[in-house]
């Protein structure tokens, strides 16, 4: 049973109360928490109210709904979108809170959470609970793809693409649910053994040839792992980590030195700050977790698209 106390809120509930008067939980019921832990939203409604916050709650019963959620709610009045559930979940409503200026507040219910993890609210949802009482309002630079077929898209923590967003598609709904993030491990592993698919990447009028490509706004890579360290929410650029080659061994190499924090001093792997990279060759693509398709595509930062709510502390 999750640990819900009594979130520490007495400080700053009446504060919240008076800024927030329409807040809206868009909640995915699919999520992996909410699913493996029945209850979930219930004890988090009920940690909420002890809080003296009541949110209109809505559920998500299709892939994209938490987006026409977040708009539907902006459109009513809502004047803060708490998200409960997974990047997947914060990714889609955050797309519909962009350039509204209506406050985004995340409650990890996920497999992996990375957002949650970066701001520092953790993966639990007790103690997350607790900590969003004391995030302020700020204005953050968000990311955007432009694929060469469907519609761009905005994203929060990172693009993906080559190895990681194959990766995503090789990894069972099913066994994930069951297992968590262990099932991306293990559609990783399929890949031993096989030739990494290369493509190109122009960043800042050079181009690279590579298997992977991070484009990051944050440290955290997959939740408990760190790919690009200069990354950060307050920055208004990507970092950019690009992995050449296409032997498979080489990539258990980077991995090992992912798992040792040392990994962007391996041969093969360049770093870049910039706010904007072209992958002018088809590759698989992924924006926070979701697989978006096989084609190219422009990764780029909007400045000052987004309200989150930020603990103090976060860098």
């Amino acid at each position: 049973m999750l640990d819900f106390i009594d979130c520490g809120w007495h400080a700053r509930y009446d504060e919240w109360i008076e800024l927030y008067r329409q807040p809206v939980l868009i909640y995915n019921p699919y999520a992996g928490k909410i699913r493996r832990k029945p209850g979930t939203l219930q004890r988090t409604t009920a940690a909420l109210a002890r809080a003296k916050v009541s949110p209109r709650i809505l559920a998500t019963d299709a892939a994209g709904h938490a987006t026409e959620l977040a708009r539907e709610a902006v459109r009513e009045g809502a004047d803060l979108v708490l998200v409960l559930g997974g990047d997947g979940t914060i990714n889609e409503a955050a797309n519909g809170l962009v350039c509204t200026g209506v406050p985004l507040g995340v409650l990890p219910a996920g497999t992996a959470n990375v957002l949650s993890m970066e701001l520092g609210l953790g993966s639990h949802l007790g103690p997350a609970i607790e900590r969003l009482a004391q995030c302020t309002e700020q204005r953050v630079a968000i990311g955007r793809i432009a694929p060469a077929q469907g519609e761009p898209r905005y994203f929060l923590c990172m693009g993906g693409a080559g190895l990681d967003a194959e990766v995503v598609t090789l990894t069972d709904a099913v066994f994930k649910d069951r297992v968590g993030k262990l099932a991306y491990w293990t559609a990783g592993l399929k890949h031993f053994g096989r030739t990494i698919g290369e493509f190109d990447v122009r960043i800042e009028g050079q181009t690279y040839r590579c298997g992977f490509l991070l484009a990051s706004r944050v440290r955290n890579y997959g939740g408990d792992l760190e790919i690009a360290s200069g990354a950060s929410l307050r920055r208004a650029d990507f970092e950019l980590v690009v992995f050449e080659g296409s032997n498979p061994l080489r990539y258990a190499g980077y991995m090992v030195a992912t798992l040792m924090r040392r990994v962007q001093k391996m041969r093969g792997v360049r770093t870049v700050a910039a706010q904007r990279a072209e992958i002018t060759s088809p590759a698989h693509l992924q924006i926070d977790g979701e697989y978006v398709g096989f084609q190219s595509a422009c990764f780029q930062v909007v400045p000052d698209a987004l309200t989150l709510l930020i603990p103090p502390g976060y860098r």
